[in-house]
């Protein structure tokens, strides 16, 4: 039986505690919330034991894996923690708000020997996976230009109400570096790293302290082209679209469905759905569905129980935080930023 704790008793905790039940021969055995009666609720209804002090949870026995669903901007001082205490890390996307904390936490990582993953669930979901092995077959060509649309809607309470979101110490970032930061990922994991960017971000809409809005252009290693559009602000939220253009061709990603696939050396793509569907997300941060987490937290455990790597580790998580950074900088200084 792998025993997993969990690190804070939020809405994406709740999620992570859903997958971990889901799967054969893995169970929650600890939660850890910023107070005993934050964490008692979820532990409960997974007969897991709740704490409210991060050293008892740390101690707490028997426990492999330390799921990380707390405020971004704690994730590597509380991943650091559990790597000195012998345990395996997964934490949620972003591996923290800035590269300087996510290159501490994949030291300590490493130094303690524990496998550290991050939660980039997009990555194994069918259509993307689909479309990552088109990529890697060169079914699309040459990379030519890359279009990325997140345009959600969270209302004026997802931020009035919660003290950490939106702000820069516990956000790191608004609607890239929480929101967007799936398709960021997304667009590095499919067409290779970037090396340099211009950007704009503005806070258009809410009283944040960070942006709701954030538009880039981006140059890739590879010599292709690229943008990126960010918003909390679209009413009522849309799809997730992500086109990717090819000498041979274009695929085009709504939502988690592959939509389109327009190949000159094959016209007529079978198992394309050409419809496009409003996840959750768009609109709400609630997760009903955890399968892609299940996916997650399945592969972290086959990689920290056999050895392997997982599905993201700590240095590809990094790679996400590192491109959002330089979008700031740009948009800071008005000038390009090389990475």
């Amino acid at each position: 039986m792998i025993a997993v704790g969990l690190i804070g008793a939020g809405n994406i905790s709740d999620a992570h505690a859903r997958a971990v039940s889901e799967i054969p021969g893995a169970a929650v055995a600890a939660v850890f919330g910023s107070t005993l009666a934050r964490a008692a609720p979820l532990a409960a209804r997974h007969g897991a034991t709740a704490y409210g002090s991060l050293d008892d949870f740390l101690a707490h026995r028997p426990m492999d894996i330390v799921a990380i669903g707390s405020p971004s901007g704690l994730h590597a001082e509380q991943g650091i923690a559990a790597a000195r205490h012998g345990l395996h890390v997964l934490v949620e996307k972003p591996i923290d708000v800035t590269v300087a904390k996510a290159d501490l936490l994949i030291a300590a990582a490493a130094q303690a020997r524990v496998t550290l993953g991050v939660i980039f669930q997009d990555r194994l979901k069918p259509d993307v996976l689909r479309l990552k092995a088109l990529v890697e077959q060169g079914r699309l060509g040459s990379p030519i230009l890359a279009t990325a649309q997140v345009k959600w809607y969270r209302p004026p309470s997802y931020y009035r109400d919660s003290r950490w979101r939106g702000t820069r110490a516990l956000d790191g970032g608004g609607a890239l570096m929480n929101q967007g930061v799936h398709t960021v990922d997304l667009l590095l994991w499919l067409f290779g790293p970037v090396r340099r960017v211009f950007a704009r971000t503005a806070t258009e809409l809410h009283a944040i302290e960070v942006e709701d809005t954030a538009v880039a252009a981006i140059e890739f290693a590879n010599g292709a082209l690229g943008t990126i559009e960010a918003t909390t602000a679209a009413y009522p939220g849309y799809a997730r679209r992500l086109q990717l253009s090819g000498s041979n061709g274009t695929a085009t990603l709504e939502g988690d469905e592959l939509v389109a696939l327009d190949l000159l050396d094959a016209p007529a793509a079978a198992g394309v759905t050409r419809r496009a569907t409003a996840p959750e997300n768009a609109a709400s941060p609630v997760v009903t569905d955890v399968s892609a987490h299940r996916a997650v937290f399945e592969d972290f455990i086959r990689a920290a129980t056999q050895g392997g790597r997982p599905c993201c580790d700590g240095v590809e998580g990094r790679r996400s935080v590192e491109l959002i950074e330089a979008i700031y900088r740009a948009s800071r200084t008005n000038e390009p930023v090389d990475l």
